[in-house]
């Protein structure tokens, strides 16, 4: 039987690099400042990191699955670079709308379905209970009510969003950090 861990699901655009808009080359992709250091605290804290992101630019053919797994692969490695183990990426390239093909449609994988974290505790065995969600949208934070999710924090450093189901708000990922020391 598997030793259930915590984690830390992370968000990608607007958490751990700036959201400007479809990514999918890494000469696009700027890191939030502060993530590496962040993301080491938080192993420190006994957390495994999970990204879950929704990729609708691959359902709108903005990019294909192969330039987001390239990018992945490139992101993952940097993180490692720093001293970072990325345990696991989760993407959902669906949009019920804009999709095209295959693509165009409903999936619970998509936030803020709860599906990519359902399938993050199938694969490594996570203690729902005591995981944290970082996000930047509200969605995240519906995804991880909907799975359980026992810390839920929203990054919205505009103060735009206050009427958030998440715990707390906060402007960064480090703070995010912060606030999770602090809530053992």
């Amino acid at each position: 039987m598997k030793k259930e861990s915590k984690v830390l699901f992370l968000d990608r655009d607007g958490v751990i690099n700036v959201d400007v808009g479809y990514i999918w080359r890494p000469e696009d992709f700027i890191f939030q400042e502060g993530v590496f250091a962040a993301c080491r605290r938080a192993i420190d804290l006994g957390y495994r990191l999970v990204i879950i992101t929704n990729q609708a630019g691959i359902g709108r053919g903005i990019f294909s699955e192969e330039d987001f797994q390239k990018l992945t692969y490139w992101m993952c490695e940097q993180f490692s670079r720093e001293g970072v183990e990325i345990t696991e990426v989760f993407h959902a390239p669906t949009h019920p709308q804009e999709g095209i093909g295959v693509y165009k449609r409903e999936s619970i994988d998509r936030k803020p379905g709860p599906g990519m974290i359902i399938k993050a505790q199938k694969s490594i065995g996570i203690n729902l209970a005591q995981s944290a969600m970082v996000g930047d949208r509200e969605s995240d934070i519906e995804a991880a009510i909907s799975a359980g999710i026992g810390k839920k924090l929203l990054i919205d450093s505009s103060n735009k969003n206050l009427h958030t189901k998440a715990d707390i708000t906060v402007s960064s990922l480090v703070e995010a950090v912060d606030w999770l020391e602090r809530h053992k």
